[in-house]
């Protein structure tokens, strides 16, 4: 990891405890806001330790990519976690054959950046 992509990493580091610290949620209710704070911590330092052996910078980039996307999407719409994307059902094809693989291809490409890592932990 280079100096500056570390100093980078460690920004948004320090951005998301920043966030999590002045987090207010969208009902206002402080057990609401409590619970909403801890979930940010923990998230982050959950996919930042997962993520703290990576070393290709291509994969480096894509992570701090997902985590600046998840930072404006939580701001913009006042909620922490991931906001789901709404694809159609699976139940059109059968369970086999080519329009299952072709389905399942582009269940795959159409999955935004924000949501990468949040299957690989759930």
């Amino acid at each position: 990891m280079t100096p500056v992509t570390r100093q980078e990493v460690l920004r948004l580091y320090r951005k998301i405890f920043r966030i999590a610290k002045n987090w207010q949620s969208a009902s206002g209710q402080v057990e609401e806001t409590i619970k909403e704070k801890q979930y940010i911590r923990s998230e982050a330092r959950t996919l930042f330790r997962k993520n703290k052996n990576v070393t290709d910078a291509e994969m480096i980039k894509q992570c701090i990519e997902e985590c600046e996307a998840r930072i404006e999407i939580g701001l913009h719409y006042n909620i922490p976690y991931p906001r789901p994307i709404h694809l159609p059902p699976m139940g059109l094809a059968s369970k086999q054959g080519r329009a299952f693989r072709h389905q399942e291809k582009l269940r795959k490409f159409s999955k935004p950046i924000y949501l990468k890592s949040h299957d690989d932990i759930s």
